[in-house]
């Protein structure tokens, strides 16, 4: 909503001041594309998102609702080796940048600018697909949704395969546990816990998830 608001005006806008025919090419300009949301919801089976293949098709669907589905969607998560399978670090997975949200500000340049830099995944910029923040207790938001599904180390990478972090890469809904991050890392300028590694889930059940302050969230980038 608010990014459709702040469209319609800028647009009137550019309609008095330059005339309608020349409107689309300065919208065009002035606006990044979006390359970088939170799911608005999650899947509802808590950490089983399907595996990967199941968590990038939910990705795209969202994107798609919002007209950028021409672009390709990636989920932002990390599976561990497992059963002779090498292990998929998230960071590997969305594409070299740079990357907006909703509103048309920019996230992080490439992958180690999301990584090292201090990226702009916070409350006012962590958007969901439709230019809306997403629920933080932190800012008396109620239900609070800051954890958000990760299974990935601080630096972008697959935990080791000893101890599940994953929720069986994404299969399970039961008894296991996930790695979170917390989406509002900063609160009233405060740095907090890091955005893709904060801590483990209770479990991975859609309960649990939410009991620990999520709903099966997860980050989506656009790889082109």
């Amino acid at each position: 909503m608010r990014l459709r608001i702040k469209m319609a005006l800028a647009s009137a806008l550019l309609v008095v001041a330059l005339g309608p025919g020349q409107l689309v090419g300065q919208q065009d300009a002035d606006q990044a594309e979006m390359a970088f949301f939170i799911t608005s919801v999650g899947l509802g089976s808590g950490a089983d998102l399907g595996g990967l293949a199941g968590a990038d098709a939910h990705c795209q669907a969202l994107a798609s609702e919002v007209g950028v589905g021409d672009r390709t969607w990636r989920a932002y998560l990390s599976t561990q080796a497992v059963g002779g399978e090498e292990a998929v670090h998230a960071r590997d997975r969305i594409g070299e940048g740079p990357w907006a949200n909703a509103d048309g500000v920019q996230i992080a340049a490439d992958v180690d600018d999301l990584h090292y830099n201090n990226a702009n995944i916070r409350y006012e910029y962590a958007l969901n697909e439709r230019g809306e923040t997403v629920n933080s207790g932190v800012m008396g938001d109620s239900p609070n949704f800051h954890d958000i599904l990760t299974g990935t180390q601080m630096d972008g990478t697959a935990f080791p395969p000893d101890e599940d972090r994953t929720c069986s890469n994404w299969t399970n809904s039961g008894e296991g546990s996930a790695m979170v991050g917390h989406h509002d890392r900063y609160t009233f300028q405060t740095p907090g816990a890091s955005w893709n590694s904060a801590h483990p889930s209770q479990g991975c059940s859609q309960e649990s998830l939410e009991g620990t302050g999520g709903a099966g969230l997860y980050y989506c980038f656009a790889v082109d």
